[in-house]
């Protein structure tokens, strides 16, 4: 467990990136490690909604999507000590980086196109993936998202490493940045 603060009033660890970067698993391990609740936006993106990702998409379109997201980083997530993992494209839109870095500390994982079109092959869950060339579709979305993953938090790359040396990776950066975040907050008197 960090030793920056308590569960219950140290900063949010949100894992952002491209899918396929490993943001669930590292997540949960994190927070099975670290003792503290898990989210993913996803799961509280399909709560909100009564369906799945595939049925939001194809029944009201990615617009529709995305601003169920923003409700749920808004409204539905904690204000401390929680582990967060955010949908792939949740951080892209206007506003939503600047959102999720006033939730907690975010780290953006990234990841090879080879290794994302390993973890996502034959995924029915991204939808945004659907078509004859998953591979041509993952580049073309990196590119445009690549500006916002890079503002949206510290980079730490996954490829080649396993979930216990990410966890290592990211709880010293975590530790790190909660240090910093708590020394600049005003001191009571």
């Amino acid at each position: 467990m960090p030793p920056v603060a308590n569960k219950d009033n140290s900063p949010n660890l949100i894992l952002a990136g491209f899918m396929g970067t490993g943001k669930s698993a590292l997540g949960r391990q994190l927070a099975k490690r670290w003792r503290r609740r898990f989210y993913d936006t996803d799961e509280l993106v399909e709560k909100l909604a009564g369906a799945s990702i595939a049925d939001i998409f194809a029944e009201h379109g990615e617009e529709h999507f995305r601003a169920l997201e923003r409700q749920v980083v808004a409204g539905l997530l904690p204000e401390y000590g929680g582990v967060i993992a955010c949908g792939g494209g949740l951080v892209v839109p206007a506003g939503m980086g600047e959102l999720v870095r006033s939730k907690g500390i975010v780290v953006t994982l990234f990841a090879s196109v080879d290794t994302i079109l390993r973890r996502t092959a034959g995924n029915s869950r991204r939808p945004l993936l659907k078509g004859d060339d998953p591979e041509a579709k993952i580049r073309e979305l990196m590119k445009k998202r690549e500006q916002a993953y890079m503002k949206a938090g510290i980079a730490v790359y996954t490829d080649g490493r396993s979930l216990q040396q990410l966890c290592v990776i990211v709880e010293r950066v975590y530790e790190r940045e909660a240090r910093a975040l708590l020394k600049s907050r005003p001191k009571s008197e």
